[in-house]
């Protein structure tokens, strides 16, 4: 039987070292991917798209010679797996994990999983960017901003951790633009993973977002914020190796 991986696919402005902590809790083989616009790999962000970014996974996982693996994505890296989940075929898929992330409606995009303001804010800023003939990356915060920005309180070792230079990402905006079918990846077992604390991306916004996926998902709590997988590796990794068994 062929060894099962775990792919795991980061979320906006961060890159494949975001699961540093949780990937030693995993019992079975890790790829952490990176998207393009880090790692090495070159991308337009105001082209990038969410099929480039799947292709780009796809890739990966294909290149590092695997046949069956368990896909785990937090925040905006959600949008990327019903495209994973076609490119490499549903049956080399066993599971999906879900953490906090962005499930549109079917064919809607990534702008249907923002709070409303930041929809706003993010429609606005793209158009007078474009009119401007500029580039819009998503801004790398201060280090002092990120201790309570996921909806816990960071210590030091934990802000150090988010704050590392060698995990921020100035990213694309334009993947929140194009539509998302996560019907491709209907019939596979999902877990959801609820942030009791996410500020970010609010409880209620992630029940609503667990229930746009086809089929009947697993919902499951965790008392975190919005970076369960650096503030609680070893209960996120508990929830990921119980899904691998589904």
């Amino acid at each position: 039987m062929a060894e099962l991986t775990h792919v795991l696919i980061h979320g906006g402005a961060a890159n494949a070292r975001f699961w540093d902590r949780l990937a030693p809790h995993l019992a079975r083989p890790v790829l952490a991917v990176d998207l393009p616009g880090r790692g090495g790999k070159p991308a337009d962000p105001m082209r990038l798209t969410v099929e480039e970014c799947a292709r780009s996974v796809v890739d990966d996982v294909d290149g590092a010679g695997l046949d069956e693996v368990v896909i785990v994505a937090h925040s905006s890296g959600g949008l990327v797996v019903p495209g994973v989940v076609a490119g490499l075929g549903g049956e080399r898929v066993r599971a999906i994990v879900l953490n906090a992330a962005s499930v549109p409606p079917e064919g809607g995009c990534g702008l249907d999983c923002m709070k409303a303001s930041h929809r706003g804010r993010t429609e606005a800023a793209i158009e007078d960017a474009r009119a401007a003939g500029r580039t819009l990356v998503t801004p790398i915060p201060e280090r002092e901003s990120l201790r309570e920005a996921s909806g816990v309180r960071l210590d030091d070792e934990q802000l150090a951790f988010v704050a590392d230079p060698s995990r921020q990402v100035a990213d694309s905006m334009n993947v929140y633009f194009q539509p998302v079918h996560w019907s491709a990846a209907a019939g596979i077992p999902k877990t959801y993973v609820v942030n009791l604390r996410d500020r970010p991306v609010p409880v209620e916004l992630q029940r609503e977002m667990a229930g746009r996926l086809p089929g009947r998902a697993e919902v499951v709590e965790l008392d975190a914020g919005h970076y369960a997988a650096i503030t609680h590796p070893e209960e996120l990794a508990r929830i990921v190796r119980g899904a691998a068994l589904l």
